[in-house]
């Protein structure tokens, strides 16, 4: 069981021993940590605060546990329920909030939940925010003065605020809703049980999709399959793709801001071009920049060249993509887990807006979703992890992989997350996770054969390392 505190939030598995996870005493913690945090960013009377969650199983007990401490702190609270995490980012400066607490441990696994951490702008804290938080957890009781009776926070509930999500990404000018209804596609979506069975219907129904099905379409936070939405895990959409001669699938993570598309014979899409086809799309229309992460396919810098704009890479987690973004003013960007970023409606991972702006581009192109992907760079993937114990020094692994690498000529090495090896051909990034106790083994060459043997030399030779 596992408390993992980091940039993506306080991340837990449900039971156990205060400190070791997720326990009621640590939510209460970190909780008033934040309410304490929101008095260093602005002095002001009342501090307001959105609450969203997804619909996993512990989700309603540890909804019950933040807004009570966050209103015996003296903070309002926005309660939006159930929400996606790109709803709730938007619902934050939508009601002019001072920050946001999603509940959420996005793509692990049920027995996880956690408290992503937003500010002002609905974007997740920087490193330095995080910290503050994490340091003044550990004396939350000592150090907190809570407010009497009188100046106790109060609760406002606020119901389907998806509906104000879907308007806002209709608004977008390049979401053609006529284009989508001309083109009458068949849709089917896996929702994994989760706050996308609520979002996701809503938003075909809003682009004139009459025809779809969904699959895992409750809220009971039972999650029909591991809800990573890789390959492996999505074999119920494969299946009802070519049962329902779909035009195009599409498989979201507990909290929607995860977007695989599978194509018209039940074959995935890939995750990584997810965001390389959006991204396409826009550059398109508008000449400028994007952004990913070290752990993305090269396709996107590959694209991005094609139109004349420049690629950057940034280190794993939303926050450091959309820091990157805005320093390279980027119009496009995200991460290559399915991830897309569109700063015309937010700095957030939005699979909401994803779904629009690819159905758009597949009506505008007249492809089928398997002719458009044939037409990008064909590099293909690898994931891999190895599971941490105590005794392994991950910093002492990564810096022997560094110096092993960094000696080889035509090799770029960097260690701005990790390490990451670019070979002429090919690449491997290595890098500790922030969501789990694992090192992460990404590759990326130009057949699966060559990817997956990357990886396997890669794991033989930490192992080595690891002794």
């Amino acid at each position: 069981m596992t408390l993992i505190k980091s940039i993506s939030g306080i991340r837990g598995t449900i039971g156990g021993h205060s400190g070791d996870n997720l326990t009621p005493f640590d939510i209460v913690k970190f909780t008033t940590a934040y309410s304490k945090w929101l008095r260093t960013q602005e002095k002001k009377d009342r501090y307001k605060v959105v609450v969203g969650r997804d619909a996993r199983i512990s989700g309603p007990n540890v909804k019950q546990i933040v807004i009570g401490t966050l209103t015996f702190c003296g903070v309002d609270v926005v309660d939006i329920d159930l929400a996606t995490t790109p709803t709730t980012e938007i619902a934050v400066t939508e009601f002019k909030a001072d920050g946001g607490i999603i509940l959420t441990a996005s793509h692990n696994p049920q027995q996880w939940n956690a408290l992503k951490l937003l500010n002002k702008d609905g974007e997740f804290l920087n490193a330095e925010d995080g910290k503050f938080i994490i340091e003044h957890s550990k004396n939350a009781e000592g150090e907190t003065n809570f407010p009497e009776v009188t100046e106790l926070g109060k609760v406002e509930e606020v119901k389907n605020f998806e509906d104000i999500h879907i308007q806002k990404t209709l608004a977008l000018d390049l979401v053609d809703v006529e284009a989508i209804k001309e083109a009458n596609f068949t849709v089917c979506v896996d929702t994994i049980n989760s706050v996308g069975s609520l979002a996701v219907p809503k938003l075909l129904l809003a682009l004139g999709i009459c025809n779809y099905t969904i699959i895992n379409n409750t809220t009971d936070g039972k999650f029909a399959h591991n809800p990573e939405p890789l390959k492996e895990n999505l074999v119920s959409l494969s299946e009802a793709v070519k049962a329902e001669k779909a035009d195009v699938g599409f498989a979201v993570d507990p909290d929607v801001d995860r977007l695989a598309i599978m194509c018209e014979d039940g074959e995935m899409f890939g995750e990584e071009y997810t965001l390389v086809a959006v991204a396409d799309y826009i550059l398109q229309n508008q000449k400028g920049n994007t952004v990913s992460n070290l752990s993305s396919s090269r396709a996107l810098r590959d694209v991005t060249n094609n139109y004349g704009g420049t690629y950057e890479a940034a280190a794993v987690g939303e926050l450091n993509v959309v820091t990157k973004m805005k320093q390279n003013h980027a119009i496009i960007g995200g991460e290559g887990n399915g991830g897309v970023i569109y700063p015309e409606l937010h700095y957030g991972r939005d699979s909401i807006c994803g779904i629009a702006l690819f159905l758009t581009y597949l009506a505008k192109c007249k492809k089928k979703v398997s002719e458009l992907k044939a037409t990008y760079p064909q590099y293909f993937m690898s994931k891999n992890k190895i599971q941490l114990t105590p005794e392994i020094n991950v910093d002492a692994i990564l810096a022997k992989m560094n110096e092993i690498y960094s000696k080889m000529e035509g090799v770029d090495v960097s260690t701005i997350d990790g390490v990451k090896i670019d070979f002429p051909e090919n690449w491997v990034h290595l890098r500790k996770s922030n969501t789990e106790p694992i090192i992460r083994i990404y590759t990326e060459a130009k057949s699966q054969a060559l990817a997956d043997k990357l990886a396997e030399d890669m794991i033989k030779k930490i192992k080595e390392v690891i002794g």
